[in-house]
């Protein structure tokens, strides 16, 4: 017996057409049995039309914000059967307000599951992506090729519209392609995976693509916003087209031969890596932070790191130095090191934030605690160190590296001791800042609480000791 119902969706991320047939289906009381999914141009359409015609619903129900949200994620997933498999939750959640609670039921944990992965992959895309500029001067051009698992690329583009705010940008993927122009992110059709560009070949990919599809002469308002997900909350409207052709018009004559865009994750030559976000973060200005401070104060240590040490933020001789702790909590923090049997010059260490934020006091500044703002908006430069050092442990050292180790606020009393997996599997532990000792007051809480973090420390050691053994 054929399906009663065939729902066809604009495109492989709409959520929104999926979130508007999965209400009128469920409040017409359609079981998920009977219902087929289908994007449109991805598989024939059927040839006789839905046996029983969609009425309009009647009525209303509710699910959590957290059934809309991994939702939303999961729906990116390159599943087939995600369209399908959302339908059948949201059905059983009427039933079952409580269920997204149950880890084990298998909807849930498969649910799950694809929401991580795309979190993963767009993660993977924002420390991966390596831009090369084509052309010169005020007729350059920033391109890169990325090959994503899922359909990250419009969730993925207001990162990189964030972080290359002031350069005409393009990433180029099989899916879709996110371009920049200053004023807004459009998406136009993808390039076909026979036709990737190599190591030499992402010029001449380019130019091939920009006659095809950007070249004015040719160009379609419309074709730039086929694709577009206007539904995706974090995604910006592909509203501005004008600002792109403009900015596109006489680029083909200034091309000129460049090195390709390195292909995603490759550790070739990675030794560069870090002096190269090294640079990039020097000129960051994601947040205020930077007015005021004297410099970026970047990540220091061996790009083979076992260890990952994440402070919060430089200090005041950390701000005037551009190195990361090199103030009083470096000196105890080398102390502490020490004693933990752990060598400084083999770790990497960095901070969540990477500019000094203080309150001036006369000739003194004083140290003012991150914002959340502040935190996510450095966040990302944590997440491409870690994607080069790819250590085998990161440990947080205070409240404001914990947030941005896991992405939320993680208290670190009853976090610290032990042992947390990462979504990608790395081992992190969760401990004090070494500033944190210099102001306990009372001299004998400040011994126990010294040997405390060392004993953090130690913890660290055996775990990267026992993983060598196993290894």
């Amino acid at each position: 017996m054929k399906p009663a119902y065939s729902i066809t969706l604009d495109c492989e991320t709409d959520f929104d057409g999926w979130r508007k047939a999965a209400r009128a289906l469920a409040l017409t009381e359609v079981q998920p049995l009977d219902v087929t999914w289908r994007v449109r141009g991805t598989t024939p359409e059927p040839f006789e039309p839905s046996a029983s015609p969609l009425e309009p619903p009647h009525g209303a129900f509710s699910v959590s914000a957290k059934f809309v949200e991994l939702a939303q994620a999961a729906i990116l997933h390159r599943d087939g059967e995600r369209f399908a498999l959302l339908y059948r939750l949201l059905w059983r959640l009427r039933g079952d307000h409580d269920l997204l609670n149950v880890a084990t039921d298998p909807d849930v944990a498969r649910v799950s599951a694809m929401a991580k992965a795309v979190h993963r992959d767009t993660q993977r895309m924002q420390a991966s992506v390596r831009f090369r500029e084509i052309g010169r001067e005020h007729k350059s051009h920033f391109v890169a090729w990325f090959e994503p698992e899922h359909h990250i690329v419009e969730l993925a583009a207001p990162f990189f519209a964030r972080r290359f705010a002031d350069m005409p940008w393009s990433i180029l993927t099989p899916d879709v392609c996110a371009h920049w122009d200053g004023h807004a992110v459009s998406i136009t059709r993808g390039i076909d995976t026979s036709e990737a560009p190599t190591e030499n070949r992402l010029e001449e990919t380019w130019r091939r693509y920009y006659a095809s599809v950007l070249d004015p002469a040719r160009l379609k308002a419309n074709a730039l916003q086929t694709g577009i997900s206007r539904k995706y909350p974090r995604n910006p409207q592909g509203s501005s087209i004008k600002p792109l052709t403009e900015s596109a018009e006489g680029l083909p004559g200034a091309m000129i031969a460049n090195a390709a865009t390195e292909p995603p994750m490759r550790r070739k030559q990675a030794a560069d890596d870090i002096e190269i976000l090294r640079e990039e973060a020097a000129d960051c200005r994601a947040c205020p932070l930077w007015k005021n401070a004297t410099q970026t104060v970047f990540g220091e240590g061996p790009q083979a790191a076992e260890i990952m040490l994440v402070g919060e933020q430089p200090g005041d001789k950390e701000d005037l130095a551009g190195k990361p702790f090199v103030g009083p909590a470096g000196q105890l923090l080398d102390r502490a090191l020490k004693e933990a049997g752990i060598d400084r010059s083999k770790v990497y260490v960095t901070n969540a934030v990477k500019h000094f934020k203080f309150v001036p006091r006369g000739k003194i500044r004083l140290h003012q605690k991150p914002n959340t703002p502040e935190i996510k908006a450095c966040r990302q430069w944590y997440e491409r160190e870690r994607a080069a050092i790819n250590p085998a442990l990161v440990v947080a050292m205070g409240a404001t590296a914990a947030q941005s180790v896991f992405g939320k606020i993680t208290p670190i009393g009853k976090n610290r001791g032990h042992a947390i997996n990462l979504d990608d599997g790395t081992r992190a532990l969760v401990t004090v800042h070494p500033s944190y000792l210099l102001r306990v007051p009372d001299a004998d809480a400040k011994a126990r609480e010294y040997q405390r973090f060392v004993g953090d420390l130690k913890i660290a050691a055996a775990l990267l000791r026992k993983s060598a053994r196993a290894a």
